[in-house]
């Protein structure tokens, strides 16, 4: 999608510092992080939301955790990391494409 953030990101058209990147996705640093660790990964395939996701998205959806696991492995956070992805102006979703949060390195606390 030409006016898509995460698009151009992915696209490699607009900077941002990459923790990895394959055919299917792009894990990039956050701008503004809530946590010690904290980056995004992002489908290069364009969709708004998980609301969008299809039986279709499956495989690359299960890819993302994929990469999120090896990345945390890699990275040693394994023990504890939260992700997150929200639906919605209502959930926080500011830019409106299929976003993975990956946060670690404090006490995130619960959601109880």
């Amino acid at each position: 999608m030409a006016d898509c953030l995460f698009c151009g990101i992915a696209a490699g058209e607009i900077p941002s510092t990459k923790v990895y990147e394959d055919d299917l996705c792009v894990a990039f640093q956050d701008i503004s992080p809530l946590a010690p660790t904290h980056f995004l990964v992002v489908p290069r395939k364009h969709l708004a939301s998980a609301a969008a996701v299809t039986e279709e998205d499956a495989a690359l959806v299960g890819h993302i955790f994929a990469v999120i696991a090896k990345l945390a492995a890699e990275q040693g956070f394994a023990d504890g990391y939260r992700v997150v992805t929200n639906v919605g102006a209502l959930a926080g979703q500011t830019v409106h494409h299929l976003h993975f949060h990956v946060l670690s390195g404090k006490e995130l606390g619960s959601f109880n």
